[in-house]
């Protein structure tokens, strides 16, 4: 197997993720801000949606999608596990990666992309500017509505690391770099975010 791996959020979520399983895997470093990944043959042959990362597997088949890459990591390698060894451990992983997901990563990441990536997004996608200011409310509103409901947890499903805890991680570290910095005033989220950005994990991958 090989990782096609980038500058970005998305692709953090898979290197974090498989630094805290001891997954080592060859990389290919894409480059996203030369529009490597917009055009042939990454967009033809790795993924026609022409974004990082993808997984080729060794019958040379495709994976994409950042919660479908771990979720077959985890299970190739299931020690520790990081999505649940139990039913409800999976599904609880699988709800809150899904709240996490829905009400802060995608709305930062849009608030981002029609504001301060215009210029970069914009000749590649369909951008809303006038949205921007909308988007990164909303993912400011999901933040305030997790704060409360993780105080006295070490981690976002509970007391073990999750993939839950892995994706809001990658996407508030690059939000701090882009004008989306945590709230001072949510404490349980900044503590739960110096928690995370202490593991070693967090280091080898640093946002872009």
């Amino acid at each position: 197997m090989k990782l096609y791996n980038s500058v970005g959020p998305n692709p953090r979520v898979v290197t974090m993720f498989m630094a805290e399983k001891g997954i080592t895997l060859p990389q290919v470093e894409i480059d996203l801000r030369g529009g490597e990944n917009r055009r042939a043959p990454f967009n033809e042959n790795i993924n026609p949606a022409g974004q990082t990362p993808a997984l080729e597997l060794d019958d040379g088949s495709v994976l994409t999608e950042i919660l479908a890459i771990c979720e077959y990591l985890d299970e190739l390698h299931p020690e520790p596990s990081l999505i649940g060894t139990t039913p409800e451990e999976r599904a609880n992983t699988r709800m809150w990666t899904r709240r996490i997901d829905l009400k802060i990563c995608e709305p930062l990441t849009n608030g981002f992309r029609y504001a301060e990536g215009l210029p970069l997004f914009a000749p590649r996608m369909r951008c809303l500017p006038d949205a921007a200011p909308g988007l990164k409310a909303i993912a400011q509103d999901g933040l305030q509505w997790l704060d409360p409901l993780i105080a006295g947890r070490d981690f976002i499903a509970g007391d073990r690391l999750t993939l839950a805890d892995i994706l809001l991680f990658a996407f508030l570290d690059f939000g701090a770099t882009v004008g989306q910095p945590i709230d001072p005033a949510l404490t349980h989220i900044a503590r739960w975010y110096d928690r995370m950005k202490s593991r070693p994990s967090a280091n080898p991958t640093k946002p872009e």
